[in-house]
C-alpha cells in the first residue's frame, strides 16, 4: 500500500488485523521476568533476542494453524517496520539500514529455525538453542529460561486462531 493511500483513507492497512497482535508479542517480550528471573540481557541486544524469541513462537504458533500463513506475513512486515524505525531513530543511516534489516531478517530466520527444531526435543536442547541464540548475562539459568520459553510455547499452541489473532494471549 502506497503512502498517499494510507495518508488518503481509501485503502485499509493488510497489517491492521495483526497490529494488537504484534503489540502484544513486544508486552511479553518486555515483561519484567525474562530480564530479572530468566537472565535475559537487559540491553538492546537483550530486548531484541526477548522480541524475536516470542515473535518466533508466535510465528510457529500461526505455522501450525494453516489459516494464519497470510496474517504471519503481516506479522513479519510489521516487525519489520518497528525494527526499520528503531533503527532510523538510534541514528542508523539510509545507506546502512537495508543491510541491517537483511542481517535482523536472518536472525528472525534463525531462530524460527532453531525453535523448530528444539522445541520437541527437550529443554536441555531448548536450552543450549537459547544459550546460542539469546543475549544472557553470567550464569543466566538456561534451563530455567527454557521451561519458561516452553511453558508460552505451551500456553499459545492452547489459544484458538481467533484468540491468537485478537492478541488474546493471558500471561
Amino acid at each position: 500500500m502506497s503512502l498517499l493511500s494510507r495518508l488518503v483513507g481509501k485503502h485499509t492497512d493488510p497489517r491492521a488485523e495483526v497490529r494488537p497482535l504484534w503489540h502484544r508479542v513486544v508486552e511479553i517480550a518486555r515483561e519484567k521476568p525474562w530480564y530479572a528471573s530468566f537472565g535475559v540481557a537487559d540491553t538492546v541486544a537483550g530486548r531484541f533476542d526477548a522480541v524475536t524469541l516470542v515473535l518466533a513462537l508466535v510465528m510457529l504458533r500461526m505455522e501450525r494453524g494453516g489459516a494464519l500463513i497470510t496474517p504471519s506475513v503481516h506479522l513479519t512486515e510489521l516487525f519489520v517496520d518497528d525494527m526499520d524505525g528503531q533503527l532510523r531513530q538510534s541514528g542508523v543511516g539510509d545507506l546502512v539500514v537495508g543491510k541491517r534489516m537483511g542481517k535482523l531478517m536472518s536472525v528472525l530466520g534463525g531462530r524460527l529455525g532453531a525453535l523448530r527444531e528444539a522445541l520437541p526435543m527437550g529443554d536441555e536442547a531448548l536450552a543450549e538453542v537459547l544459550g546460542r541464540n539469546m543475549t544472557l548475562n553470567d550464569g543466566a539459568d538456561r534451563i530455567t529460561l527454557a521451561a519458561h520459553v516452553r511453558a508460552l510455547a505451551e500456553q499459545l499452541d492452547a489459544v484458538s486462531d481467533q484468540d491468537l489473532l485478537n492478541a488474546s494471549i493471558a500471561r
